[in-house]
């Protein structure tokens, strides 16, 4: 289901995957903030956010050297600019989302496309229409269908959160308990496919397997086991979960 788009920014996350000694919402509970990869050392993309890793070079080249004496809790957050789709913009980073309040988009900043092809620069909320035309005119994968936000000055639930958005497989569960001490929550139409069917030339056939091994129909929930179980490892769930996100849809 397709709504307007919007100058919010979405920030995407796998809520029950596992996080320190905890799972990745818990520890936001316990926070009361959303983290950057510097600070968690965890990503649902690559582990780069080290002095002379990817990130910390993309970062100091985008920003001109902004961060690069920061602490690690001084540096941006990553997003999308929202799309007006109901799974959120960017769902090859998680299951659910945060939608920020219209007032934290002004103090973020845009790119397109993903900082890992080394775009040109950053605009901000006024530049973001040319963003987003240039990725409509891209024959892009689904899962690469955004204009990345970065968030700076930090995200606290309290001021900065409008709402998180879950997959109905959680509704009723411990993660809806533990999103609504943080904010009010919602849910979009869910992820759901039938692991038989998927296509092994997506990902490679090594993760169509693994996928049909955890489960005939698999959800972000019964994925979320298989990651707290640390009977596989996080990079082959990453591709496990792009399978479900890319064909789990119900548009």
């Amino acid at each position: 289901m397709k709504r307007a788009v919007s100058e919010h920014v979405l920030l995407h996350f796998h809520p029950d995957w596992p996080y320190r000694n905890t799972t990745v919402l818990d520890g936001m509970v316990s926070s009361g903030r959303y983290v950057s990869q510097f600070e968690t050392g965890t990503s649902n993309g690559g582990l780069t956010a080290h002095p002379g890793g990817d990130r910390w070079n993309w970062e100091s080249r985008l920003f001109d050297g902004r961060y690069d004496s920061a602490p690690a809790s001084a540096r941006p957050v990553y997003g999308a600019i929202d799309l007006g789709n109901d799974y959120g913009s960017a769902p090859r980073f998680g299951s659910a989302f945060l939608r920020l309040r219209h007032e934290v988009s002004h103090r973020a900043t845009y790119c397109y496309p993903d900082s890992v092809f080394e775009p040109d620069g950053v605009v901000g909320m006024d530049g973001v229409s040319t963003l987003i035309d240039q990725m409509r005119s891209d024959d892009l994968d689904p899962l690469d269908r955004y204009v990345e936000a970065h968030v700076h000055g930090g995200v606290v639930f309290a001021t900065d959160v409008e709402a998180i958005v879950l997959d109905p497989c959680y509704r009723g569960t411990a993660v809806q308990s533990a999103a609504e001490l943080l904010s009010e929550v919602t849910f979009h139409r869910g992820f759901r496919v039938e692991t038989a069917a998927l296509d092994p030339r997506y990902r490679g056939a090594q993760y169509s397997e693994l996928a049909a091994s955890l489960a005939g129909e698999l959800t972000p929930e019964l994925l979320g086991i298989a990651a707290r179980s640390q009977a596989h490892t996080s990079q082959s769930l990453k591709k496990v979960w792009h399978l479900l996100a890319r064909y789990g849809r119900r548009d």
